[in-house]
């Protein structure tokens, strides 16, 4: 009975540990695919390089596919409202915009059903949009916990430091456009389907802007066809509930 005991008693202790490790292994690995992030972004897109970087500063391992992110934020199913300048999937989740690290890790530790996080528009202040060129401004915006069913709530909340020097939106502003200053740039993209241009601009002072590599959406995208990769234009822009959007753009005086 010893002999029985003293081999039954081992192999008990033997099978816990299995089990602990087996468990714990599922859980390294799990932890391990949830930090592993595909990101969806324009090739021209200065902020949307900050913003991977930001991710890759505080842990993630980032995959990155310089394709535009209107496909992927219809197919993933981020509502267009939502939408920003680069789309992301982390651990079953969808990331839509300039969202902190820290927010998409508490998402990952509370798992919330959800169908993810997003930061409509590119607010000023938001990791990517932060740089030494903004001089310290950072806008009020909130980091929205995405429901499956299109709807919202706030999941963190980022106080503004100082309100923009711009004047009211698109919907107040596109009445009188003749108003607007315009801005000089470089066409670094055109996407036609999308109704977006990636340019490569000067300060756009109803803005408060510096210069810098971004892309808008554009109001009238019939404009686009009479744009070429690497012209000069000028444009004119406004800002609509966080996005950015192109009134009128043309070739420039030479």
């Amino acid at each position: 009975m010893k002999n029985a005991q003293s081999i039954t008693l081992p192999r008990r202790h033997w099978l816990a540990a299995a089990a602990v490790l087996a468990l714990t292994g599922f859980e390294r690995s799990a932890l391990a695919q949830a930090t592993n992030v595909q990101v969806w972004k324009d090739p021209n897109c200065g902020c949307c390089h900050l913003w991977v970087e930001h991710l890759q500063a505080s842990g993630f391992k980032v995959e990155v596919r310089d394709v535009g992110n209107t496909a992927a934020r219809k197919r993933l199913g981020m509502p267009e409202p939502l939408g920003s300048c680069h789309t992301a999937s982390v651990g079953g989740y969808v990331i839509e915009g300039h969202v902190p690290a820290a927010d998409i890790h508490r998402l990952l530790k509370e798992r919330p059903v959800a169908l993810g996080l997003s930061v409509p528009g590119m607010p000023i202040g938001s990791p990517g949009m932060d740089g030494p060129e903004y001089k310290g401004r950072k806008d009020a915006y909130d980091v929205l916990l995405v429901q499956k069913d299109g709807s919202t709530k706030s999941f963190q909340h980022y106080p503004g430091l100082r309100r923009m020097a711009q004047r009211g939106g698109l919907q107040r502003v596109s009445d009188d456009v003749a108003a607007l200053p315009w801005a000089t740039a470089e066409v670094r993209r055109i996407d036609k389907a999308a109704g977006k241009v990636a340019l490569k601009h000067g300060e756009i002072k109803n803005l408060d802007m510096p210069p810098m590599s971004m892309v808008f959406q554009v109001k009238d995208p019939s404009q686009l066809d009479a744009l070429q990769v690497g012209q000069k234009v000028r444009f004119q822009a406004v800002q609509d509930k966080g996005a950015y959007w192109v009134l009128k753009i043309e070739a420039a005086a030479l």
